[in-house]
């Protein structure tokens, strides 16, 4: 009876045992066939019928667009805030949001008693200025006459040097904070001073922002406007650093938005960026752009097409050899003449209904390009088949 048991125990063990080494077979075997799973075979007559095409693919210099999506932002150089470097009220204000204003025009007065005080500092030193050059001009008058003296001379000369000074520091100043001669000098005497100080605009543009109403206390870091000037824009975009070499100087480029989907907008490359995105390993590109009518506004949306440098090789195949699965690409190579695999591949730009291959594909190798819909039709059917 021992015996007998001990006998049995060996036998189910041994059992256990090929079963689970058959089990792990089965699915050593399964693996395999799933990585096998992407080749299928068709005979000559077959691929005849199913006008089956391929080429032999080949390295060849590039030329063609890349697509970068794009946003416009205002251009820094035309766009101004604008605020008083002085404090002081608001007195009056003589635009809204929306309007258009030139270059030097008013946009607001600001009254306070610091503005009245540099206006007086400027005038009192205009007046000794003028008082203190008659004296030297008339001093240099009789000394070239020989009547005056030398030493009355020196003391005009020394009194009129220390005037011009005093008054460059206050002419300086006024232009500072805003005024010109003919602000000061309006009902600018000593006896009369305007504390107003006209507030201008730098730039010609459009006024966007409006932040100040009649009374307001405005300090030396208000924003009171915000100008814009659309009649150039920027378009930001982002490239992938393996693109990076394909840009070439200062091309020129077109843009797109939805907006306007029939017209293209001329502009050109002004920007590279120096760093690249840690984490979408992309780079910043600028684009200046032409704004005919300030159709276009910043925060659109829209494409940029940038050329790329005729000077770089590389593998193409028409897009229609191309399969997207799962955020995947894929196309079929030929193994011999009956044997078509799929291969996943990384793809490039876009040139004009051909795609650049990036990696996965060899120059020389055999590549379908007409009947990829058949062949992906039958893999897939051996998928299902093998699922059954």
């Amino acid at each position: 009876m021992r015996f007998n048991i001990k006998f049995f125990s060996v036998l189910l063990i041994t059992a256990l045992l090929f079963f689970g080494c058959g089990e792990k077979k089965n699915e050593e075997t399964k693996e395999e066939k799933k990585e096998e799973k992407g080749e299928i075979v068709l005979s000559s007559i077959a691929i005849k019928e199913t006008g089956i095409e391929t080429i032999t693919v080949k390295k060849k210099v590039i030329s063609g667009i890349i697509k970068v999506t794009a946003k416009l932002i205002p251009n820094q150089d035309y766009e101004a805030q604008v605020g008083s470097l002085v404090q002081g009220r608001v007195h009056k204000v003589f635009v809204k949001e929306g309007d258009f204003v030139k270059e030097g025009q008013v946009l607001m007065h600001i009254d306070g008693l610091e503005i009245g005080e540099i206006k007086s500092s400027y005038l009192k030193a205009k007046a000794n200025l003028d008082y203190y050059k008659a004296t030297f001009e008339r001093q240099k008058s009789l000394l070239e006459q020989n009547i005056g003296s030398q030493k009355s001379f020196q003391e005009a000369k020394a009194e009129y040097e220390k005037a011009q000074a005093e008054y460059n520091a206050e002419d300086k100043k006024i232009h500072a904070v805003g005024l010109s001669h003919e602000d000061v000098l309006e009902n600018g005497t000593l006896e009369h001073i305007t504390g107003i100080l006209p507030i201008k605009s730098p730039i010609n543009g459009i006024v966007t922002e409006r932040n100040v109403v009649i009374g307001q206390l405005v300090e030396a870091n208000t924003t009171a406007f915000k100008i814009m000037n659309t009649s150039t824009l920027w378009a930001d975009g982002q490239t992938y650093e393996k693109d990076l070499t394909k840009l070439n100087g200062k091309p020129k480029i077109e843009f797109t938005t939805s907006a306007y989907p029939n017209e293209r907008f001329k502009g050109e490359i002004i920007l590279v960026g120096q760093t690249i995105d840690e984490h979408s390993r992309t780079i910043k590109v600028r684009a200046t752009l032409n704004n005919p009518g300030n159709r276009l506004k910043p925060q659109m949306f829209g494409e940029m097409f940038i050329p790329i440098s005729g000077s770089i090789k590389g593998i193409v195949v028409p897009g229609d050899a191309i399969i997207k699965e799962n955020g995947k690409s894929y196309l079929f190579t030929v193994a011999n003449d009956s044997i078509f695999k799929k291969q996943l591949v990384e793809i490039g730009i876009e040139l004009g209904g051909k795609v650049e291959i990036r990696s996965g594909l060899e120059e020389g190798e055999k590549v379908v390009v007409k009947g990829v819909f058949f062949l992906k039709s039958e893999l897939l059917k051996e998928t299902l088949a093998e699922g059954d």
